[in-house]
């Protein structure tokens, strides 16, 4: 039998404390949203105080720093500082982010014990953000290239780009003219404005290499002589031209490499060893083609071979002695680089161009190594540098290295036709100058007072001659097939420089050694005159009604401060002559007369003021050693660097460690007070109603 029963009504009571505590907590809350100053519930604080606003801020000053580190590393750090870090809406941001974390502390107003770890954080960014912003308004950083006997020098070089105009009035005005994007062209020129002479000022292209090239001007009377020449070689099917002004140190020479012309005042010397073809050339003395080294030393000998000349490679012994190669290079076929073959005494091999470049080989049968260092499809000599024209194999060339031990084939042999310079023995190929060296082919042009051209000329080959040059008439000069020809001359003539910017597709090795240039117009009285003014050069634009002087160069700023090079010194390397260290040693002179010497070197810099309070405060020049010239030891060139707001990047991160520290590892700064909302500006709750007691109906099955 089954038995149903009513169930019995069971009670369940709240606990009367979790009922107090929920009334506090509603009560609290409402307490504290009615009590907010009203500066707090407006829209315009509650959106500068919004954490979407923070998240959104940080998320895109990561993102930039991420862009601008990529930039850094694959480019330059102008690229990055043109782009994200120097870029007004950087600056913009980290103004916006200041802005949010004041409104954000001061959301929490009144600040409570729990509120101080986050106050001292958020005071420590806002801290470093100003600090950063007066370094970036106020510092200054630039490099100085001093010399020694030289006075003491304020200017300062920025790595900005500018536009100096030295006007009418005598005022220097500088413009902005950094184009790493969107440069000015013909149909968006960059407005300059006007100068004092009434003239309006343009920027209306920019090259990043330019090129300038001597187009001396006649003139009546003084000056100095200078001609033009062509020079032509049907073998590596090249032309080249140029004006040579005489006795100019940067413009009397011109310069292939492996050959020199010069041009001088005067008459050639009497040809006392006649022609190259003359018998009264004196022959070399065979007697050095042969080694007498018995012992096997370390040679290396670097040569380059040519495929439509077998028989002209060129080389330079660089250790021990010449090795007796003979090199030479196949005509490409089929796409390929061709082969390069190699004849060493019996031992003959052969390397495919394209498979071996860069890489060092065996040759098998011989104690030697080669390296094909460098490949030219087309190539030509610019500004005494290989270079290839084209990629079309017209004419190819190679440089290989050989190197090993062995006993010398040759030694190197005295120069039988004088100078003191040594050129390698027949044992191997003609040797390539050294730096700074004479080239052992030379041709020297003389204009006398009555205008006779008269030459000397030195061939590897045909030894020296001498004779005189007719207008028009072509003279073989033995070296390969080259022949020179003089078709202009001027008996006075003063300097002057012609720029040309450089096609990209005309570019060579060279052209990254060439300066970048801008071209401006200016436009006066209805008349326009355009002029190419290449970086560190300065160019005279006439105008009414006087000249006007523009150069386009690095910004420079002048300091407070003179430095001066005292002595630079170099510490070597023990038993060696490579640099262990550099140092300069330093003079600074004020405007007041006061005077401070001091040194700098590789991360020891030298600060002026020198008092410990402009130190701490970033109110100092601080003068770093950044590179020397090898080749001048008189030269130092140091980075001058000045940051008012380094105190207080100091004192923002020191701010920032201390209040994360407190936040995790200190109890009394963390700890939220009972109640209290997480936003004080947040909606009302809604009351809800509360139960004492409910009842359960139970059913019971027996």
């Amino acid at each position: 039998m089954i038995i149903r029963h009513r169930p019995a009504e069971r009670s369940i009571h709240l606990e009367p404390r979790s009922i107090l505590a929920e009334d506090v907590d509603l009560r609290m809350a409402n307490s504290n949203s009615s009590e907010q100053p009203g500066w707090q519930r407006n829209p315009i604080f509650e959106f500068f105080a919004s954490l979407k606003l923070a998240v959104v801020l940080l998320a895109v000053l990561i993102i930039a720093a991420m862009a601008g580190t990529i930039y850094e590393s694959s480019f330059d750090s102008k690229v990055a500082r043109a782009y994200v870090y120097g870029a007004p809406w950087f600056n913009l941001w980290l103004v916006l982010l200041g802005a949010n974390l004041a409104a954000s502390a001061f959301s929490r107003w009144p600040w409570r014990k729990h509120h101080l770890a986050f106050l001292i954080t958020h005071l420590g960014i806002i801290t470093l953000l100003i600090g950063s912003l007066i370094g970036r308004i106020f510092g200054i950083e630039g490099t100085m290239t001093l010399f020694k006997g030289e006075g003491p020098t304020n200017r300062l070089l920025i790595n900005q780009r500018q536009l100096r105009v030295h006007d009418v009035d005598g005022i220097v005005k500088g413009f902005a003219a950094e184009f790493l994007h969107h440069p000015p062209n013909w149909q968006h020129p960059r407005n300059l404005g006007l100068l004092a002479s009434g003239a309006r000022l343009q920027i209306v292209d920019y090259a990043s290499a330019i090129e300038g090239k001597l187009n001396p001007k006649p003139v009546a009377d003084g000056g100095a002589p200078a001609l033009h020449f062509t020079m032509s070689t049907a073998m590596m099917n090249q032309h080249l031209d140029s004006w040579l002004l005489a006795d100019d140190p940067q413009h009397g020479n011109f310069s292939l490499g492996l050959a020199n012309v010069e041009l001088k005042r005067g008459a050639a010397p009497n040809a006392t060893e006649g022609r190259g073809d003359s018998p009264n050339r004196p022959e070399p003395d065979q007697s050095t083609n042969r080694s007498e080294a018995k012992e096997e030393v370390d040679l290396e000998e670097s040569i380059f071979a040519f495929s439509k000349a077998p028989g002209e490679q060129i080389g330079r012994v660089r250790k021990g002695g010449s090795t007796g190669a003979k090199v030479s290079l196949e005509q490409p076929q089929n796409g390929n680089k061709g082969r390069v073959l190699i004849s060493l005494g019996e031992r003959e091999a052969s390397f495919d161009v394209g498979e071996n470049l860069g890489r060092e080989v065996t040759i098998d049968g011989t104690p030697f190594v080669l390296k094909i260092d460098g490949y030219w499809s087309d190539f030509r000599i610019a500004d005494g540098k290989p270079s290839s024209l084209s990629d079309q194999p017209n004419n190819p060339a190679v440089l290989v290295t050989i190197r090993g031990k062995a006993i010398p084939v040759a030694e190197a042999a005295t120069n039988p036709h004088g100078g003191g310079k040594q050129l390698t023995a027949t044992g191997g190929p003609p040797t390539m100058p050294a730096t700074g060296e004479e080239a052992p082919n030379r041709l020297t042009l003389f204009v006398a007072d009555d205008g006779a051209i008269t030459y000397e000329l030195v061939s590897r080959k045909n030894g020296k001659s001498a004779g005189n040059i007719e207008i028009n008439k072509p003279l073989a000069t033995a070296w390969a097939d080259w022949q020179i020809s003089v078709d202009k001359m001027m008996p006075h003539a003063e300097q002057r420089i012609n720029f040309t910017p450089v096609k990209s597709d005309q570019a060579s090795t060279s052209s990254a050694d060439l300066a970048d240039g801008v071209r401006v117009r200016i436009q006066q009285n209805g008349e326009t005159l355009e002029q190419w003014v290449p970086a560190g050069w300065q160019v005279t634009v006439p105008t009414s009604p006087s000249e006007t002087m523009i150069a386009y160069g690095w910004k420079t700023a002048p300091l407070p401060i003179g430095v001066e090079l005292l002595e630079f010194e170099v510490k070597r390397n023990e038993g060696s002559n490579s640099p262990a260290g550099f140092k300069s040693n330093l003079r600074i002179v004020t405007g007041d007369g006061d005077i401070a010497t001091g040194s700098c070197w590789m991360n020891n810099p030298f600060s002026y003021p020198g008092a410990w309070w402009r130190t701490w405060t970033g109110l100092t020049y601080k003068i770093s050693q950044a590179s020397w010239n090898p080749e001048n030891l008189g030269q130092s060139t140091v980075q001058i660097l000045r940051d008012p707001g380094w105190l207080l990047k100091w004192i923002g991160s020191l701010l920032v460690v201390i209040g994360v520290f407190m936040m995790f590892y200190l109890q009394p700064y963390r700890k939220q007070t009972e109640g209290e909302p997480i936003t004080p500006s947040g909606p009302k709750p809604k009351k809800r109603q509360r139960e004492t007691s409910s009842a359960i109906p139970a059913t019971v099955q027996h």
